[in-house]
């Protein structure tokens, strides 16, 4: 795929090429990173950018490459320096950082690029291909614009706020730039003879959804988004006259630009001005939804490392805008796996209150989770759960949406120690499912009284079904033998012996022994109680566990023997494939 100059298309001079410390010059969010340039930055005129190394066998004289699927610490990352170089590639971008080498780049691609003579950049790692080619695209669509006239002066010095007004001086109009979903980017001056229309649109930032259903109608809109010309709708009653063009790059729209006579007449050259407007206008589009995927991905990718603990924590901090003495709170939302196509709606509403409830959350969205670092500034230690509880309802309230658990962390000190509450938080969402499971469960009918006698699996009634939110305090002692679970469990795996030789061996059979087993200690050895669990006759129980003895050599009676019973039955219960087959029927 070739993506060619964005300037060719605009009319009038366009410059030979943008030289790479002019693309990199543009690079805000450090997109790219530069590993060398043998011949220097500025005799490295970029012409164009070309995706990929494999897609075609032409040349890529003075392109920059984007080699996707190339890796700097790929085996096969010299040879893509070396066929991108023999190609006429000015420049070549591969992904991630490589481990050694000058400038995190393994000895032989840098040593390929310096005899090719080619530059060599980067990708980073939180940064995606498409951010990259918009980076390009934006700084090669800006030189293309040049500074030939004094629109795309005005606009270099103030964006496009600048290219608003003058426009609207140009063709004696008011002016709104707009995107493709009609959301208001700039806008000139309003006058007082403003129509209702205009005023409506600037000031709830986009175009009325009545406004855009009606333009869509009257065919206007499919008009706009197929004409390069400039679109003249003439005044109807109170609606003024207008003009309109799209703003394209290359055959793509971006947005598009509107002018209306606020009581007055349009200028003779308002639909040459307004072209030319379009024209320059290119670049800040690019840029600005650039910066809008760029910063989201940027900021995901600095809250991922300050929750896993990777990468360096001040950095972090700065990319999402938190002051580094802030205390700190996760709450994580998980969503039944098993649900269908409304689960990805439902995390959306989530991570929309989670933004509602505090404007300084941080929103981390997986495909099964969500993940909220809370700034917490009074450090009320019951601020994450409350978040908790309105997400579990909010989620309990949506029609056919999946079930969701939510559980908090403890208040971290700073944002450094966020990694030690998102772990609490996860902990906290196993231990409510898996205490759900169990209350439902085979041999588990209705909900067991809490084991940290803090928090009841049920709502006061039993139809407004399980309680699917906590905090840490809630469920202090099933996290704490969660976390005794997860240490044991390597050990568990390695070693067999009796105990482990029983739980295999009757879970390949169904797990009869397993839940009769599992029903008896949770009754705490009262036989009768467990049987009732089981529905089960006592006498068929005591059979079971004679079973037990008599087969595997396991006697209840002994404590140590018991304990290991009871952990090892938690570690089942606790394991996908062990829980398939308890729940078979």
């Amino acid at each position: 795929m070739t993506a060619g100059r964005p300037g060719e298309e605009l009319g009038g001079e366009v410059p030979s090429g943008t030289t790479l410390r002019e693309v990199l010059a543009q690079d805000e969010d450090g997109v790219l990173r530069l590993l060398l340039a043998p011949a220097g930055q500025d005799d490295v005129v970029v012409q164009g950018v070309i995706i990929g190394v494999e897609d075609s066998a032409g040349p890529y004289d003075g392109h920059m490459v984007l080699a996707v699927g190339a890796r700097l610490d790929d085996v096969r990352a010299a040879d893509v320096v070396r066929e991108a170089a023999r190609r006429g590639a000015v420049a070549v971008v591969l992904s991630g950082d490589g481990e050694g080498g000058d400038g995190g780049a393994p000895a032989p691609v840098l040593d390929a690029a310096r005899r090719a003579g080619i530059a060599l950049l980067s990708r980073a790692r939180w940064a995606e291909w498409g951010d990259t080619l918009e980076l390009v695209r934006f700084a090669l669509a800006l030189g293309a614009v040049g500074s030939r006239d004094s629109l795309a002066q005005g606009a270099a010095g103030g964006g496009l706020g600048m290219l608003a007004s003058m426009a609207a001086r140009a063709c004696r109009a008011s002016i709104t730039v707009e995107d493709t979903q009609f959301r208001v980017l700039a806008h000139s001056a309003t006058s007082a003879d403003a129509d209702g229309l205009r005023l409506s649109t600037i000031l709830g930032g986009r175009v009325p959804e009545w406004r855009v259903a009606e333009l869509r109608r009257s065919g206007l809109l499919r008009t706009l988004w197929t004409s390069h010309d400039v679109i003249h709708r003439a005044a109807d009653g109170d609606d003024p006259e207008r003009l309109v063009v799209a703003i394209r790059s290359g055959g793509e729209v971006l947005g598009s630009i509107w002018a209306a006579a606020d009581g007055d007449r349009l200028s003779p050259d308002a639909a040459q001005a307004l072209r030319r407007a379009a024209e320059v206008a290119v670049p800040y589009l690019l840029q600005h939804r650039l910066r809008g995927s760029t910063g989201r991905r940027r900021q995901a990718h600095a809250l991922r490392g300050l929750l896993l603990g990777e990468g360096d924590h001040h950095s972090h901090m700065w990319s999402l805008e938190l002051a580094p003495d802030v205390p700190c709170a996760v709450v994580v939302a998980e969503r039944d796996r098993a649900s269908g196509s409304t689960a990805e709606r439902g995390l959306r509403a989530l991570a929309l209150q989670a933004s509602a409830y505090r404007a300084t959350a941080r929103v981390w969205r997986e495909s099964d989770r969500l993940t909220v670092l809370l700034p917490v500034p009074d450090g009320d230690e019951r601020d994450a759960p409350n978040l908790a509880r309105e997400l579990a309802s909010l989620a309990a309230d949506m029609p056919d949406a999946p079930a969701v658990w939510a559980g908090a962390g403890s208040p971290a000190a700073t944002p450094s120690g966020a990694a030690d509450s998102y772990e609490e938080a996860l902990l906290v969402v196993r231990a409510l499912r898996e205490r759900e499971a169990r209350a439902t469960g085979p041999g588990h009918p209705g909900a067991p009284a809490d084991r940290s006698g803090s928090v009841d699996l049920r709502g006061p009634d039993d139809r407004q079904g399980p309680v699917r939110h906590a905090g840490p305090g809630d469920l202090s002692s099933t996290v704490a033998v969660l976390r005794v679970l997860d240490a044991i469990r390597p050990l568990w795996d390695r070693h067999g012996g009796p105990v482990h030789d029983m739980i295999a061996t009757d879970l390949a059979a169904g797990g009869e022994l397993v839940r009769s087993l599992t029903a008896y200690l949770d009754a705490a050895g009262d036989m009768s109680r467990a049987a009732r669990r089981l529905v089960l006759h006592p006498n068929t129980l005591r059979y079971r566990l004679r079973r037990v003895r008599e087969r595997f050599g396991i006697d209840l009676d002994d404590p140590d023997t018991r304990l290991v019973v009871t952990l090892a039955l938690r570690l089942a219960e606790t394991d996908p494939p062990a829980r398939e087959g308890l729940e078979r029927p």
